[in-house]
């Protein structure tokens, strides 16, 4: 089709980002071309660009029906500016720490066409410039001087298609031999730059003249699989549905997968194990499954070191435990389950055991009682929960502090690991876990290093709900196993009963459609609102949370309430949502713009990986306290606790108005609104709506369709998820 089009190349400046697509990084963007009157509109899929930087695209003129004339942008180099013009708004979008927009326009306007050549050559010059002193000159000349060192590996990757924020990046990984790592092997961009995928490592490597079916493409995809499987949940694969899978993604002849897999396993990157043991999940003509390295270490050590914690003999003075738990009942002033007692008296006699139930079943009121005695006899006690909404939770639920469990194996960002293992154990009798089906397969193992056998473990969770995000099903596989004392609770206390979401809960835990607010049975915590329309469901999203819950029930739509929906894209998924919603909540003017999303003071935002350096994980929620355009510096308030990020950090935040069902798990939220739509089909799960209605304490709404809620329930068949620790633990 391109060959009846002409390509030609065009330079200007971008103005601004009409829309960008973080999954594709599809852009449209307007420029300012030399010799045109008006804004150009170029559209292609390519690397963030920032409003002010200069570009030469290699494309070809098109005619939108809708939209008009636009450029479809084939390839995208960024080069400095050569206007006056360009010049402000380069220096001020966020390439050098100390000058932001106001900074940027006082140095053009004190030097013109030589700005750059200034800060170049003259960085003493700037003392000229009006209200800039000696600590801002000092911070520019770094960060000029670092730029100075990444020019040469900034025009190498942005001639790959590498943007700027990404080229600092790489620079601050590798230093000054990125060029040379990447040409080398651009691959490992991939595994070692968060944000950079093998999608664009692979455009990368193709641009340097890499083979597609050379073997170290091969290599780096199969990797690229099995860590996009883990993603998805999975501990190991299945040995031929990988190479399918691979053959597939990679576009190379199946036959050419082995010999890769070989190599890296030869390198001990992967790990191919043949399992013959009973009850597999593997076929038996094919009983190999291959893992990631760490997975496969990860996985054999937690059902290594739940068997010995378990075989341990009990280090406890003999107590008589009825009279204990006749001691506790009087000091909580309540009178426990029979269900209850026997998780008491199984905490006191058993090394390591399960406590498993949906809302309203007195988890908590067991942890307090085993809390209680295990205190009383003076055994040193430490709580945990994965997330810190979590554990400040399980903290004011006990008043005994608990800990997220990445704080409580004190993760050193320095070496990169945690202090608290194998050689240097927690001090502890009783360590008790809650939401531990959070918990997946490599934080398992962190944590079970750093257990003393000695010590007691309870695990505390809902089995029901969903999974956790990273690999594995942990409380889910332990309590399959049998191998540890587990006790189930399924009575609803009196109290609950009250509460329309939790009957719901098990309602939909059982199979059964959830009973509605009008039927007048329950005070009014939950509503399903019928809605069929994509469309008309954000409007109604909207509506809810700007107005009719505000002025109904006095919640606070940006602290209360809380949207999750089951998918990422689509009219109804998490970023249309949260552009919606943004744009609804937050009339703030003082905003960033960093590769088409636009951050505001005042919103709210999730932490989307681990960053150990900054104290902050991967799901936690804050809101934007302060943006300095100045500094290209963010401040993050996370529940108090203040976290900047720089210009080159920005892509780890996102707007978290709406999140994903997934990304809730571990928190508590006064209101819940949640979509369920037949558009969501391939996520329409019981144990999915089971975890968004949990999610809610005060009131909980459902907005879609009944025919989608009614798939959602009736469908109890989880997505499987491959992993071996159940026979490991049984075997």
């Amino acid at each position: 089709m391109l060959k009846n089009r002409v390509q030609v190349e065009l330079k200007g400046e971008v103005e601004r980002i009409t829309y960008f697509n973080e999954e594709n990084n599809y852009t449209i963007a307007k420029m300012k071309v030399r010799g045109r009157h008006d804004l150009v509109t170029v559209v292609g899929n390519f690397l963030p660009v920032t409003p002010g930087e200069a570009l030469r695209l290699v494309g070809y003129w098109d005619s939108h029906p809708k939209y008009g004339e636009q450029f479809k942008v084939l390839s995208c180099e960024s080069v400095l500016p050569a206007t006056i013009k360009g010049m402000e708004r380069y220096l001020g979008s966020g390439m050098i720490k100390g000058i932001g927009p106001v900074m940027a326009k006082r140095l053009v306007s004190t030097f013109g066409e030589e700005t750059l050549a200034v800060i170049e050559s003259h960085i003493e010059r700037l003392h000229e410039v009006p209200g800039i002193g000696e600590k801002r000159v000092e911070m520019i000349k770094n960060a000029w001087e670092e730029q100075k060192e990444i020019r040469e590996v900034m025009v190498f990757l942005q001639g790959q298609g590498v943007s700027p924020a990404y080229a600092v990046k790489i620079y601050r990984h590798y230093g000054r031999d990125a060029a040379k790592v990447v040409s080398e092997n651009p691959y490992r961009l991939a595994m070692d730059i968060f944000g950079i995928g093998f999608i664009t490592a692979d455009r990368i490597a193709g641009k340097l003249g890499i083979a597609r079916d050379s073997q170290m493409r091969t290599e780096a995809g199969i990797l690229y699989v099995l860590n996009e499987l883990s993603d998805d949940g999975h501990v190991y694969y299945p040995y031929k549905d990988l190479l399918r899978k691979c053959a597939d993604i990679l576009e190379v002849e199946e036959e050419k997968i082995p010999y890769a897999l070989e190599s890296i396993a030869a390198e001990r990157k992967v790990v191919v194990e043949d399992i013959l043991a009973p009850n597999l999940r593997l076929s038996a003509s094919d009983p190999r499954a291959v893992y990631l390295a760490g997975l496969h270490v990860a996985e054999l050590g937690v059902a290594g070191m739940l068997k010995t914690l378990s075989g341990f003999p009990k280090q406890l003075r003999l107590i008589n435990i009825d009279e204990a738990i006749e001691w506790v009942q009087r000091t909580l002033r309540l009178a426990l389950s029979e269900r209850q007692v026997e998780a008491v008296k199984a905490s006191v006699n058993a090394k390591t055991m399960v406590v498993t139930g949906g809302p309203g079943t007195g988890k908590t009121t067991i942890i307090n009682a085993i809390i209680r005695i295990y205190d009383k006899m003076g055994q040193r006690i430490l709580l945990a929960a994965p997330t810190g909404r979590a554990a400040k939770r399980m903290t004011e639920a006990t008043g005994h502090e608990a800990k997220t469990i990445h704080r409580l194996l004190e993760y050193s960002p320095g070496s990169a690991a945690f202090k608290k293992n194998d050689t240097n154990p927690l001090e502890a009798d009783l360590v008790i876990i809650d939401e531990a089906s959070m918990i997946d397969t490599v934080l398992m193992y962190h944590f079970l290093k750093a257990v003393p056998v000695k010590a007691t473990l309870l695990l505390v969770g809902d089995v029901d709900q969903l999974p956790s995000v990273g690999p594995g099903n942990i409380l889910k596989d332990v309590i399959d196993s049998e191998s540890l004392p587990t006790v189930r609770l399924n009575e609803i206390f009196r109290q609950s009963r009250e509460s329309l979401i939790i009957v719901n809960a098990h309602r939909i835990n059982r199979g059964l459609m959830p009973v509605h607010a009008s039927d007048g049975a329950h005070r009014a915590d939950f509503y399903f609102l019928a809605v069929e329309e994509p469309e008309k469901v954000v409007e109604e999203i909207v509506s809810l949370c700007r107005d009719r819950i505000p002025s109904r029930f006095g919640y606070n739509p940006m602290t209360d309430i809380q949207v999750l929906t089951p998918m990422h894209r689509g009219v109804v998924g998490v970023a249309n949502l949260n552009i919606s919603l943004q744009t609804e909540l937050n009339h703030g003017t003082d905003e960033l713009v960093r590769g088409g999303r636009t951050l505001k003071t005042g919103d709210k935002v999730m932490q989307m990986r681990n960053n150990y350096d900054k104290d902050v994980y991967n799901g936690d929620i804050g809101r934007v306290a302060t943006i300095d355009r100045e500094l290209h510096e963010v401040k993050v308030d996370f529940d108090g606790r203040i976290v900047a990020y720089d210009h080159s950090d920005l892509d780890e935040l996102t707007l978290a108005y709406a999140i994903s069902v997934h990304k809730s798990q571990g928190s508590e939220y006064p209101v819940v609104i949640m979509p369920v739509l037949t558009q969501h089909y391939m996520l329409l799960q019981r144990n999915l709506v089971y975890t968004g209605m949990t999610r809610g304490k005060k009131l909980v709404i459902l907005i879609g369709t009944k025919k989608a809620l009614a798939i959602a329930i009736k469908n109890n068949k989880p997505q499987k998820r491959y992993s071996m620790l159940r026979e490991r633990l049984k075997g």
